[in-house]
């Protein structure tokens, strides 16, 4: 894939996944509380979207701001939460989140990935949505669709999805950097799926590598 190629690729995405959505970007969507994406994207890692939903909404449900979450103790928020995958751990993250949110920064998310990454359980990649999806600033979320796409196409050439992080922040044109997780994490879901992908009815072909890609259908 040449790089001058990303701006065509990634309108064909954009129409291609019109149909699709994912959890956390819905979230934002109705409601642009930092506070909610955060927490909904901690619930989400390794977990199905509708339990992501499921969850979130179950907790929001008695748990509105970082005060209440911190009033919770571990067992409630594990009942709220599960069927979330490792909700048990999760619930400990989420506790002590609310606490440090509602104690130590008057119940104010951060807005930079510096201090996100503070917070328990908070990588950068969680990081990255809070602040793209949180507070509209630049960022790139980079999680395994991201990372497996981008290099499936031949745009990036990198071994992990940290390394992948910084080697769009290089290159990709910063209109991207918000929207290129919904984009691709919805697209990796339907059609360029981790193991054979749907390259039949992918209008990709012509730009993509396919690197590491064995079969197809």
């Amino acid at each position: 894939m040449k790089d001058e190629d990303i701006h065509e690729v990634l309108k064909i995405v954009e129409q291609d996944v019109e149909e699709y959505t994912t959890v956390v970007d819905e979230i934002a969507k109705r409601s642009s509380d930092p506070y909610r994406v955060l927490i909904s994207t901690i619930i989400s890692s390794r977990t199905k979207d509708e339990v992501t939903e499921q969850a979130s909404s179950a907790l929001f449900a008695v748990a509105n701001n970082p005060k209440e979450l911190s009033e919770l103790d571990e067992e409630q928020i594990q009942e709220l939460i599960y069927p979330a995958g490792f909700y048990k751990n999760k619930a400990g993250y989420l506790k002590e989140t609310g606490r440090i949110l509602h104690e130590e920064l008057d119940d104010q998310v951060p807005d930079t990935i510096k201090e996100l990454i503070k917070l328990p359980g908070v990588g950068r990649k969680t990081a990255n949505l809070v602040v793209t999806l949180g507070f509209n600033k630049p960022g790139i979320c980079v999680d395994t669709h991201v990372h497996r796409i981008c290099n499936r196409w031949g745009y990036i050439n990198t071994d992990k999805p940290s390394k992948t992080e910084y080697a769009l922040r290089d290159k990709l044109p910063e209109e991207y950097w918000i929207p290129i997780n919904g984009l691709l994490v919805t697209y990796g879901q339907n059609i360029c799926t981790p193991q054979s992908p749907f390259c039949s009815k992918c209008r990709l072909t012509e730009y993509c590598d396919q690197n590491k890609v064995e079969t197809t259908r």
